[in-house]
């Protein structure tokens, strides 16, 4: 590199120091922000779980409801349980809704798990609730969404909430304040490549 590209690189790095400052100067309410993660790519509820694991790192205590996994055991749920008094960990689902077959059932298990999120979501010592598969129970009518809105506009102030599952509700979205969609470009399963640990399961 020139000492003219060496420059013109300090130049655009200087207006963007700028600009990002600028950004960091604006933001200075303190709240807890409610994070949609959706999308038909792979990652959704790796990402709440990385938020959960920043949480811990942080102090905070944590409460997970998964609403449709359940019919088989994740490293998520083997690593989470070893620290009881941190996080609340709680597998709710039976299956995807294509393995239970049976729609009064699912609707019955999506209520018993929303009731139990309920508890968390009116907890103010509960720093950050992950609602893990809460979209496609919504997408799906087993709760309405304006339920779910409203639990999170009552909920304490401080309290962060990770929702995620694909076909999110425009309501939820427009409700929340960080919604991220995963894309999906390419998945080994469709190579023939079976769910691994440590990546899917």
């Amino acid at each position: 590199m020139n000492q003219d590209e060496a420059q013109r690189h300090r130049e655009r790095m200087k207006r963007k120091k700028a600009v990002v400052d600028a950004g960091i100067e604006r933001a200075t309410e303190a709240r807890g922000i409610v994070v949609v993660l959706t999308g038909n790519g792979k990652g959704k509820s790796s990402s709440g779980f990385g938020m959960v694991a920043r949480a811990l790192g942080h102090g905070m205590k944590v409460a997970v409801v998964q609403f449709i996994k359940g019919s088989f055991s994740t490293g998520e749920e083997a690593f989470f349980r070893r620290f009881p008094d941190e996080v609340q960990y709680h597998v709710m689902g039976e299956g995807f809704t294509w393995e239970t077959q049976d729609r009064a059932r699912d609707i019955a298990t999506a209520r018993k798990a929303w009731t139990l999120a309920l508890d968390f979501l009116a907890d103010e010592k509960i720093d950050m609730v992950l609602l893990d598969e809460l979209n496609i129970v919504v997408r799906l009518g087993y709760l309405p969404a304006g339920e779910v809105i409203e639990a999170l506009r009552c909920r304490p102030r401080m309290q962060h909430v990770v929702i995620t599952g694909r076909g999110a509700d425009e309501g939820v979205i427009d409700y929340a304040d960080t919604v991220t969609e995963m894309r999906d470009i390419k998945h080994a399963y469709r190579s023939g490549i079976k769910a691994q640990k440590g990546v899917e399961l």
